[in-house]
């Protein structure tokens, strides 16, 4: 297959495009490099797939550049890209709306035209709300504009579905870590902290808990959505665990060997309070089981930030 993938030079989007091609399939990556963390990390997210002759690179802007091209003999679209986080959304609302609303609205159009013949579309449980602990059926209330402007991107996707028949599956992620993860993501910022003995900010009690996805995890389950999702279905890809952020931090302290510090600062506006992914339906559907343990995905994460982050 022909598989196009957007936001390839991300952390997600890199393993996924690696993954793509393991198994076989011809892929072409797009990016637009925006500057929402620092290019030459996302160049080396690409270092692997470059080397492969079945990958194609095409920098673009999917709010303003001509798809076509890049979209020509595509068999499916695999949309990672978007404008992640929920802190910089509060400040940076037209951003968020142009990159997940605009951007995508595009990119279908143009995924109409070119008769794709799947589209993967990745949303994340923050449409979910304050507390994402039910399957895909659970009423979705969002509470930041990220979250927000995921959601009406998936409405987005129902809207090209039911006028012209595009054949898309929605999945919504689960806070995925793992090597690569961003830099502005908490693991990696626990993980610096914790290794220049700094104290770690934890905001609100640190009893908050999260479903956390290991990234190969996540990619597998993206992969197993492609083949054999159901048109029109909307998919949890979710960890194999849950943990508190005081459990995750202990976890990295002991991976680490210091005894962490932490000072706790009020709870961020937007924040969730607790998420448990439900991956019923996806278990049901293409055998979606995510295998990787908590302390086993922090020990590959810190062992590639020490390789690859730490001077």
């Amino acid at each position: 297959m022909r598989i196009v993938v957007t936001g390839a030079a991300g952390f997600i989007g890199s393993h996924l495009a690696e993954r793509l091609l393991a198994d076989g399939h011809d892929v072409v990556g797009l990016d637009a490099f925006t500057p929402y963390y620092d290019r030459t990390r996302k160049e080396s997210n690409l270092r692997a797939a470059m080397a492969s002759e079945r990958f194609g690179f095409v920098e673009l802007d999917l709010r303003t550049d001509d798809l076509a091209p890049a979209l020509d003999g595509a068999d499916c679209i695999i949309h990672e890209a978007a404008m992640p986080g929920l802190p910089l959304s509060w400040t940076d609302v037209a951003g968020y709306a142009s990159c997940n609303v605009v951007g995508t609205a595009r990119l279908l159009d143009a995924a109409v035209r070119a008769e794709v013949g799947r589209f993967v579309h990745v949303s994340t449980s923050s449409v979910y709300g304050r507390t994402a602990t039910g399957d895909e059926t659970a009423p979705t209330r969002p509470i930041s504009p990220y979250g927000i402007t995921k959601l009406a991107a998936e409405h987005l996707v129902a809207a090209y579905r039911e006028a012209h028949g595009l054949p898309a599956v929605v999945l919504r992620y689960f806070s995925v870590y793992g090597p690569r993860q961003r830099p502005d993501m908490a693991y990696h910022i626990f993980i610096e902290r914790l290794r220049r003995g700094q104290p770690l900010v934890v905001f609100g009690d640190g009893r908050q808990t999260r479903s956390s996805t290991f990234v190969a995890d996540c990619v597998d389950g993206t992969v197993r959505a492609m083949h054999h999702g159901v048109v029109g279905e909307t998919y949890n890809i979710g960890g194999a665990a849950v943990q508190s952020v005081l459990e995750v931090v202990d976890m990295l302290g002991q991976l680490l060997d210091v005894r962490p510090a932490i000072e706790f600062a009020p709870a961020r506006i937007g924040d969730q309070q607790d998420t448990v992914a439900d991956y019923h339906r996806a278990a049901a559907a293409f055998g979606y089981r995510p295998t990787t343990l908590p302390i086993d995905g922090l020990a590959a994460q810190v062992r590639w930030h020490l390789d690859s982050i730490a001077p």
